[in-house]
């Protein structure tokens, strides 16, 4: 099994919207008996939350499913996963610092670096929990534009997890 873990903050805004998607995206390809797909928040205020009302009305209304419990990322669940992906920058530095391994510290990675049209200087998923809808709206269109790039990368790589 390939384990792909979705990391924000609080895990009820941008990577519990990353994990429904992306998951979505892995049963589409027809790989989800390989793949297995979660997220976690970098803090643990939300531990045992359902998603953001606004995260789930616009999952809901673009056709994804999601259910959902908040939880803490723990640095011992590094060997259990074969990457991490970080929602903005501060995610990434926080993860590679808490990396128990450089190996462990190589598997994170940032959402927005498997959308080809993402600029360098552009390469966060902005927070949108103290905005409007608008946010959440635009969160899931950066996550939606990353995942076709990140399901490609995970196939390749469960080719060779399986190989």
């Amino acid at each position: 099994m390939y384990r792909v873990c979705f990391v924000c903050t609080g895990n009820i805004c941008r990577s519990p919207m990353a994990e429904s998607v992306f998951r979505a995206r892995v049963a589409e390809a027809g790989i989800d008996a390989l793949v297995e797909v979660d997220s976690a928040g970098t803090g643990g205020w939300h531990e045992g939350d359902g998603a953001d009302p606004r995260t789930v009305a616009v999952l809901e209304a673009a056709g994804y499913e999601q259910s959902h419990r908040a939880r803490r990322f723990r640095a011992s669940w590094f060997p259990g996963l074969d990457l991490v992906i970080a929602l903005d920058a501060g995610h990434l530095r926080d993860l590679r610092a808490l990396a128990p391994t450089p190996a462990d510290a190589a598997k994170v990675r940032l959402l927005r670096s498997y959308d080809p049209a993402a600029k360098a200087s552009d390469a966060d998923v902005p927070d949108p929990y103290y905005g409007s809808l608008d946010g959440f709206e635009q969160c899931l269109e950066l996550v939606e534009a990353a995942s076709a790039g990140l399901l490609e990368a995970v196939r390749e790589a469960v080719k060779e997890h399986t190989a």
